[in-house]
C-alpha cells in the first residue's frame, strides 16, 4: 500500500493550478502540507463543487495519470459528495461536502497557504475528523489537537 508523500501533493497542486480548479487540502495530507508528523495512505482533497470546477478537475487529473471513468468523471462534474479514485497514480480522495465544515467559501477565508499549497485551517481539519466521528479520526484527534497547539506557539 502506498503512502502519501510530497511529490504526489505537488502533482496535485501544479495540475490543479493549470487547470484553475478551486481546492483545499484537507485531511491527514493537509496536516501533513502544514508540518504535522505522521502519514496517511492517500490524498484528501475539498473540492468548490460546481459544474466548471468539475470539468476543470476531470481535465487536472487525466493531465496526472488517472484513468476517468464514464461514472466517475460524472460523479465529479456533477459534485458527488465524496469520490474515491483509485485509477491513478496513487489514490485521491475528492471531498465535496466535508463533514464539518459549513461550505468551501468558510474554509477558503480561514486557509493557510504554504509552498503553494492551499490548505485547511487546523482547526477545519480537527472539526472535519471530529465531524466524521470515525474510529481512525477519533485516534487522530488528540494527537491534531497537541499539534494546533504547537502551531500557536510559531512565530
Amino acid at each position: 500500500m502506498a503512502v502519501f508523500d510530497y511529490r504526489q501533493a505537488q502533482e496535485i497542486r501544479d495540475a490543479f493550478a493549470a487547470h484553475g480548479v478551486e481546492y483545499l487540502f484537507l485531511g491527514k495530507s493537509g496536516a501533513i502540507l502544514l508540518g504535522y508528523p505522521d502519514t496517511t495512505q492517500d490524498a484528501d482533497v475539498f473540492v468548490k463543487k460546481s459544474a466548471a470546477n468539475g470539468e476543470a478537475i476531470v481535465r487536472a487529473l487525466r493531465q496526472i495519470g488517472f484513468n476517468m471513468a464514464v461514472d466517475k468523471e460524472s460523479e465529479i462534474v456533477r459534485g458527488k459528495d465524496f469520490v474515491q479514485l483509485k485509477d491513478g497514480p496513487f489514490d485521491l480522495d475528492l471531498i465535496f461536502a466535508p463533514d464539518g465544515i459549513e461550505t468551501f467559501e468558510d474554509a477558503w477565508r480561514r486557509r493557510v497557504v504554504t509552498d503553494g499549497f492551499n490548505v485547511c485551517s487546523i482547526d477545519d481539519i480537527i472539526e472535519s475528523k471530529r465531524a466524521a466521528n470515525r474510529a481512525k479520526d477519533r485516534e487522530s484527534l488528540s494527537r491534531l489537537e497537541s499539534f494546533r497547539q504547537y502551531l500557536k506557539t510559531l512565530p
